[in-house]
């Protein structure tokens, strides 16, 4: 089933649109309803990733956004469904602890991957990704993540409360510029004045990184790399006694109710535009098909308007320099149909990720705007 993870054809099943940066599929079946994606990429490789898998039983998701190159993300996208999907057979059933041991075994991977690749790309040494993961198996809905992409729910409103919809976030943005995360990592390394630092405007983690957890960043988890010569040499090591940063999931596991309408997972490119009350409104107020598409379309208007410009002006910004007005943004939006489909009854498997850089892909997709 996994391997359907890989093919080409599956991978870039979607459309390029109007914004040549811009890819999405404007809506295709799950087990349990229908979802929507959108990507549309600022850097000059595309350090965002995404794949959303679908089988009779279950559906999982995953956003994983990349930071100091794209080549942990990448990783992830490869590695992190396979081992779910290993682990999960081994036990019978997902569970947290089949989600932990998958987290752990893609970290230990690819830090050995970079032990491997230190001599002949140091670099890869501070390559990082934030990891977001969702699934709905049964009734049940797991949500896992480590860094600050974020997954928020849309329901009905209650009886006494005042939106027809109401936003409530799931997971937890492990970001320091959050007091109560500055807290936990002060917390843990007592005996280092500088384990957060406030510089160029922002909090960071010994005044390099803002999020706290993290699949990679292996010279703030591994003191032994930063006395490896080549690390000395070529990389910018830091003096460690021991890790400051981690890559232990924080994973929410809850029952599917009837008033819970769709999940927004998404990188933090959309969430450095939009509010999560913003998000949901955004989701309940219009139609399904192209719905991520119009998130991403939503954030940047917010991003043009910041910088007094129009959301066409900046889609003829080139990648690279498009990185100083907004970031890589990805975008999953799961309904919530509480019913049996015909999709389910098909039996069929699949499994999507967009391209794995937005500039370089060419497809025949009819051209067209984000909606408004």
């Amino acid at each position: 089933m996994m391997r359907l993870c890989y093919r080409p054809l599956e991978r870039c099943f979607g459309r390029r649109s109007g914004d040549g940066l811009l890819w999405h599929t404007d809506l295709k079946p799950h087990a349990s309803g229908d979802f929507s994606m959108a990507v549309v990429q600022a850097n000059s490789s595309l350090e965002d990733q995404s794949q959303v898998l679908t089988s009779p039983s279950a559906t999982y998701v995953g956003v994983y956004d990349g930071h100091g190159g794209p080549e942990a993300a990448r990783f992830v996208n490869r590695h992190l469904f396979p081992y779910l999907n290993k682990f999960q057979k081994e036990q019978g059933c997902l569970s947290s602890e089949v989600i932990k041991r998958a987290f752990n075994a893609t970290e230990e991977d690819f830090i050995r991957l970079v032990k491997q690749s230190l001599p002949s790309m140091p670099k890869i040494a501070s390559v990082g990704s934030c990891c977001l993961f969702g699934a709905i198996s049964g009734s049940e809905l797991y949500v896992a993540n480590l860094g600050d992409s974020r997954a928020v729910l849309g329901r009905r409103g209650f009886d006494g409360e005042r939106s027809k919809v109401v936003a409530e976030r799931l997971s937890t943005d492990h970001n320091v510029s959050c007091e109560e995360v500055r807290k936990e990592v002060e917390s843990l390394h007592p005996d280092d004045p500088s384990i957060v630092v406030y510089c160029r405007g922002v909090w960071r983690v010994k005044g390099i990184i803002q999020v706290s957890r993290s699949i990679g960043d292996a010279y703030l988890k591994r003191p032994e790399l930063n006395r490896d010569p080549i690390l000395q040499k070529y990389g910018n090591p830091v003096p460690l006694k021991r890790a400051v940063m981690t890559a232990e999931p924080s994973i929410v596991t809850r029952k599917i109710r009837t008033h819970d309408l769709f999940v927004i997972f998404a990188s933090d490119g959309l969430w450095e535009q939009l509010s999560d009350e913003a998000a949901v409104e955004i989701v309940f107020k219009n139609p399904r098909a192209g719905i991520a598409k119009r998130l991403v379309g939503a954030a940047l208007k917010e991003a043009a308007k910041k910088r007094e410009m129009r959301y066409k002006d900046i889609k003829k910004i080139e990648k690279g320099i498009r990185r100083h007005f907004h970031d890589d943004i990805s975008v999953i939006v799961i309904y919530l149909d509480h019913q049996k489909n015909s999709f389910q009854s098909k039996g069929t498997v699949g499994c999507i990720s967009p391209p794995v850089d937005i500039s370089s892909y060419h497809s025949d997709g009819v051209a067209d705007e984000p909606s408004g």
